[in-house]
């Protein structure tokens, strides 16, 4: 095997026996970060600038990727933003933001996310409301 070949190979694979703590965010590129939640990983692909970026969402599908994608297309200063499954047998979704010139897309995918938890928020307490009226109402009949 070409010593190429060999070394592109090998940056893909875990360290096993690294400590645990030294695996959890190591970037081997300076575009490509990592954020830890819990579980879940977000992590920036490669080639990323700060007007267009793709992000990996591992153990992630259609139903985050496709509410984030229209909350981020909400904002004005975002030229695209799309997202795919690259495989349905792997547990990933890719996200590709761009925007237009003078607005980052950590910036944008932040406020995409707070626009989200906000969205979901009020969906949360108009339900509660409904609920406890419904059941009320139940409780006088």
């Amino acid at each position: 095997m070409p010593s190429a070949l060999a070394s592109e190979a090998s940056e893909d694979q875990p360290m096993l026996n690294a400590p645990a703590e030294s695996r959890e965010s190591v970037a081997t590129n300076p575009y490509e970060t990592s954020i830890g939640l819990s579980d879940q990983r977000i992590r920036m692909l490669p080639g990323a600038s700060d007007t267009a970026a793709s992000f990996e969402f591992e153990a992630e599908d259609h139903t985050l990727g496709n509410a984030l994608r229209y909350m981020v297309m909400k904002n004005p200063e975002v030229e695209l933003c799309g997202y795919s499954i690259p495989h349905p047998s792997e547990a990933k979704m890719n996200l590709r933001i761009q925007t237009y010139d003078g607005t980052t897309v950590y910036d944008v995918l932040e406020k995409g996310f707070d626009d989200l938890m906000g969205l979901c928020d009020v969906v949360i307490d108009k339900f509660t409301v409904t609920r406890d009226n419904f059941n009320d109402a139940k409780e006088k009949t």
